[in-house]
Protein backbone atom coordinates (compact mmCIF):
# COMPACT_ATOMS: atom_id res chain seq x y z
CA UNK A 1 0.00 0.00 0.00
CA UNK A 2 1.44 3.20 -0.71
CA UNK A 3 2.02 6.06 2.03
CA UNK A 4 -0.36 7.37 3.66
CA UNK A 5 0.23 8.60 7.57
CA UNK A 6 -1.80 8.17 10.20
CA UNK A 7 -2.36 10.74 12.96
CA UNK A 8 -3.29 9.72 16.56
CA UNK A 9 -4.99 13.26 18.59
CA UNK A 10 -4.64 11.95 22.09
CA UNK A 11 -4.28 13.64 25.53
CA UNK A 12 -1.74 12.35 27.73
CA UNK A 13 -4.03 10.40 30.56
CA UNK A 14 -3.28 12.58 33.44
CA UNK A 15 -5.63 12.08 36.35
CA UNK A 16 -8.29 14.80 36.60
CA UNK A 17 -7.38 16.32 33.13
CA UNK A 18 -8.62 13.21 30.99
CA UNK A 19 -11.68 11.15 30.95
CA UNK A 20 -13.58 13.22 32.93
CA UNK A 21 -17.22 12.53 31.91
CA UNK A 22 -16.32 9.20 33.30
CA UNK A 23 -16.09 10.77 37.12
CA UNK A 24 -18.10 9.48 38.34
CA UNK A 25 -18.60 6.32 38.91
CA UNK A 26 -14.76 6.27 38.48
CA UNK A 27 -12.51 8.15 40.37
CA UNK A 28 -10.11 10.20 38.42
CA UNK A 29 -6.96 8.15 38.68
CA UNK A 30 -9.46 5.59 37.74
CA UNK A 31 -10.47 7.08 34.54
CA UNK A 32 -6.96 8.20 33.65
CA UNK A 33 -6.34 4.29 33.52
CA UNK A 34 -9.52 3.66 31.17
CA UNK A 35 -7.39 6.69 28.84
CA UNK A 36 -4.63 4.98 28.78
CA UNK A 37 -5.80 1.77 28.33
CA UNK A 38 -7.76 3.14 25.13
CA UNK A 39 -4.34 5.03 24.03
CA UNK A 40 -2.13 2.05 23.80
CA UNK A 41 -4.89 0.25 22.43
CA UNK A 42 -5.11 2.75 19.34
CA UNK A 43 -1.80 2.87 19.25
CA UNK A 44 -1.22 -0.80 18.79
CA UNK A 45 -3.78 -1.33 16.15
CA UNK A 46 -2.12 1.63 14.27
CA UNK A 47 1.21 0.12 14.33
CA UNK A 48 0.47 -3.12 13.33
CA UNK A 49 -2.13 -1.45 10.14
CA UNK A 50 0.79 1.21 9.22
CA UNK A 51 4.75 0.22 11.12
CA UNK A 52 3.94 3.90 12.79
CA UNK A 53 2.27 6.94 13.11
CA UNK A 54 2.50 10.27 14.17
CA UNK A 55 0.85 11.31 18.00
CA UNK A 56 -0.32 14.46 18.44
CA UNK A 57 -0.17 15.54 21.79
CA UNK A 58 -1.89 17.34 24.53
CA UNK A 59 0.61 16.69 28.10
CA UNK A 60 3.38 14.34 27.58
CA UNK A 61 3.39 10.61 27.24
CA UNK A 62 5.68 8.15 25.69
CA UNK A 63 5.41 6.93 21.88
CA UNK A 64 5.79 3.47 20.71
CA UNK A 65 9.37 3.16 18.97
CA UNK A 66 9.87 4.53 15.45
CA UNK A 67 6.49 7.27 15.89
CA UNK A 68 6.91 11.07 15.83
CA UNK A 69 5.99 13.59 18.34
CA UNK A 70 3.82 16.46 17.94
CA UNK A 71 2.65 18.94 20.37
CA UNK A 72 -1.07 19.96 19.89
CA UNK A 73 -1.47 23.54 18.77
CA UNK A 74 -4.40 25.73 18.82
CA UNK A 75 -7.03 27.05 21.40
CA UNK A 76 -10.03 25.22 20.11
CA UNK A 77 -10.64 21.33 19.21
CA UNK A 78 -11.47 22.68 15.65
CA UNK A 79 -8.06 24.04 15.75
CA UNK A 80 -6.26 21.84 17.22
CA UNK A 81 -7.46 19.20 14.46
CA UNK A 82 -6.46 22.04 11.54
CA UNK A 83 -3.28 21.78 13.16
CA UNK A 84 -2.35 18.24 13.26
CA UNK A 85 -3.14 18.06 9.72
CA UNK A 86 -0.91 20.78 8.77
CA UNK A 87 1.96 20.64 11.25
CA UNK A 88 2.51 16.62 10.25
CA UNK A 89 1.85 17.25 6.65
CA UNK A 90 4.05 16.08 3.35
CA UNK A 91 3.36 17.06 0.47
CA UNK A 92 1.78 14.69 -1.92
CA UNK A 93 0.89 11.82 0.75
CA UNK A 94 -2.53 11.88 2.34
CA UNK A 95 -3.02 11.52 6.06
CA UNK A 96 -5.63 9.52 8.00
CA UNK A 97 -6.66 10.99 11.64
CA UNK A 98 -8.24 9.03 14.54
CA UNK A 99 -8.81 9.52 18.22
CA UNK A 100 -7.70 7.55 21.27
CA UNK A 101 -11.56 7.81 22.26
CA UNK A 102 -12.15 4.75 19.42
CA UNK A 103 -9.86 1.41 21.39
CA UNK A 104 -12.38 -1.18 18.80
CA UNK A 105 -10.71 0.29 16.19
CA UNK A 106 -9.64 -2.26 13.88
CA UNK A 107 -6.72 -2.48 11.41
CA UNK A 108 -8.97 -3.13 8.59
CA UNK A 109 -10.90 -0.10 9.42
CA UNK A 110 -7.36 1.93 8.88
CA UNK A 111 -6.50 -0.54 5.86
CA UNK A 112 -9.74 0.10 4.01
CA UNK A 113 -8.93 4.73 4.92
CA UNK A 114 -5.76 4.27 3.63
CA UNK A 115 -6.63 2.26 0.27
CA UNK A 116 -9.37 4.49 -0.64
CA UNK A 117 -6.91 7.34 -0.36
CA UNK A 118 -4.33 6.58 -2.56
CA UNK A 119 -6.53 4.52 -5.45
CA UNK A 120 -6.66 6.29 -8.42
CA UNK A 121 -10.37 8.02 -9.00
CA UNK A 122 -10.88 7.23 -5.53
CA UNK A 123 -12.94 9.69 -2.81
CA UNK A 124 -11.11 12.81 -1.70
CA UNK A 125 -12.18 12.02 1.67
CA UNK A 126 -13.50 9.19 4.33
CA UNK A 127 -15.06 10.28 7.43
CA UNK A 128 -15.96 7.98 9.81
CA UNK A 129 -19.14 9.38 12.04
CA UNK A 130 -19.43 8.64 15.64
CA UNK A 131 -22.83 7.72 17.37
CA UNK A 132 -22.79 11.20 19.32
CA UNK A 133 -22.99 13.32 16.47
CA UNK A 134 -19.05 13.84 16.07
CA UNK A 135 -16.63 11.63 13.96
CA UNK A 136 -14.14 8.82 14.88
CA UNK A 137 -11.90 9.63 11.87
CA UNK A 138 -10.95 11.81 9.07
CA UNK A 139 -9.17 11.03 6.10
CA UNK A 140 -8.05 13.23 3.33
CA UNK A 141 -6.07 13.01 0.37
CA UNK A 142 -4.79 16.51 0.49
CA UNK A 143 -4.36 17.08 3.73
CA UNK A 144 -4.43 21.41 3.59
CA UNK A 145 -8.57 20.88 3.18
CA UNK A 146 -8.05 20.18 7.15
CA UNK A 147 -8.33 24.19 7.49
CA UNK A 148 -12.09 23.75 7.11
CA UNK A 149 -12.44 21.96 10.64
CA UNK A 150 -11.39 25.46 12.21
CA UNK A 151 -15.03 26.49 11.22
CA UNK A 152 -16.96 23.62 12.69
CA UNK A 153 -18.43 23.70 16.18
CA UNK A 154 -17.11 20.37 18.07
CA UNK A 155 -18.60 18.31 20.49
CA UNK A 156 -21.74 18.61 18.92
CA UNK A 157 -24.61 16.33 18.21
CA UNK A 158 -24.36 17.59 14.67
CA UNK A 159 -20.51 17.96 14.36
CA UNK A 160 -20.41 15.01 11.75
CA UNK A 161 -22.98 15.80 9.50
CA UNK A 162 -21.48 19.87 9.55
CA UNK A 163 -17.88 17.99 8.71
CA UNK A 164 -19.55 16.42 5.69
CA UNK A 165 -21.52 19.34 4.73
CA UNK A 166 -18.30 21.48 4.57
CA UNK A 167 -15.83 19.00 2.77
CA UNK A 168 -18.48 18.60 0.17
CA UNK A 169 -19.27 22.07 -0.37
CA UNK A 170 -15.36 21.93 -1.35
CA UNK A 171 -16.30 20.39 -3.87
CA UNK A 172 -14.84 17.10 -1.93
CA UNK A 173 -16.15 13.52 -2.78
CA UNK A 174 -16.56 11.95 0.84
CA UNK A 175 -16.71 7.91 1.37
CA UNK A 176 -18.31 7.27 5.08
CA UNK A 177 -16.93 4.39 6.92
CA UNK A 178 -18.88 2.52 9.38
CA UNK A 179 -20.07 3.96 12.51
CA UNK A 180 -18.26 3.52 15.94
CA UNK A 181 -19.05 4.82 19.08
CA UNK A 182 -16.75 6.77 21.21
CA UNK A 183 -15.96 6.38 24.98
CA UNK A 184 -17.34 9.53 26.80
CA UNK A 185 -19.57 8.18 30.13
CA UNK A 186 -19.15 5.03 32.16
CA UNK A 187 -21.68 3.28 30.04
CA UNK A 188 -20.12 3.96 26.57
CA UNK A 189 -17.05 2.48 27.83
CA UNK A 190 -18.74 -0.76 29.12
CA UNK A 191 -20.57 -0.86 25.78
CA UNK A 192 -17.10 -0.46 24.02
CA UNK A 193 -15.39 -2.97 25.58
CA UNK A 194 -17.72 -5.26 24.78
CA UNK A 195 -16.59 -4.82 21.53
CA UNK A 196 -12.87 -4.95 21.81
CA UNK A 197 -10.72 -8.93 22.21
CA UNK A 198 -11.24 -10.01 25.80
CA UNK A 199 -7.82 -9.42 26.11
CA UNK A 200 -7.55 -6.21 25.30
CA UNK A 201 -6.00 -3.53 27.63
CA UNK A 202 -9.01 -1.37 27.55
CA UNK A 203 -11.40 -4.23 28.37
CA UNK A 204 -9.42 -5.08 31.04
CA UNK A 205 -9.09 -1.50 32.70
CA UNK A 206 -13.02 -1.25 32.40
CA UNK A 207 -13.81 -4.53 33.90
CA UNK A 208 -11.29 -3.71 36.27
CA UNK A 209 -11.84 -0.01 36.84
CA UNK A 210 -15.29 1.17 35.58
CA UNK A 211 -17.82 0.06 38.57
CA UNK A 212 -20.56 -1.66 37.64
CA UNK A 213 -23.90 0.63 38.14
CA UNK A 214 -25.91 -0.42 41.33
CA UNK A 215 -29.03 -2.80 41.08
CA UNK A 216 -32.30 -1.61 40.39
CA UNK A 217 -34.60 -1.94 43.63
CA UNK A 218 -38.10 -3.40 42.83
Amino acid sequence: MSATQVLVLAKAPTPGRVKTRLCPPCTPVQAARVAAAALADTLDTVTAAAGAGVLVLDGDHPAPPGWATLPQRGDSLGDRLASAFADARTPGTPAVLIGMDTPQLLVEHLDTARELLVTAGGPDAVLGPATDGGWWMLGLRDPGHATVLRTIATSTATTGERTLVALRRRGLRVHLLPWLSDVDTAADARAVARLCPPGSRFARAVAREVPQPAPVAR
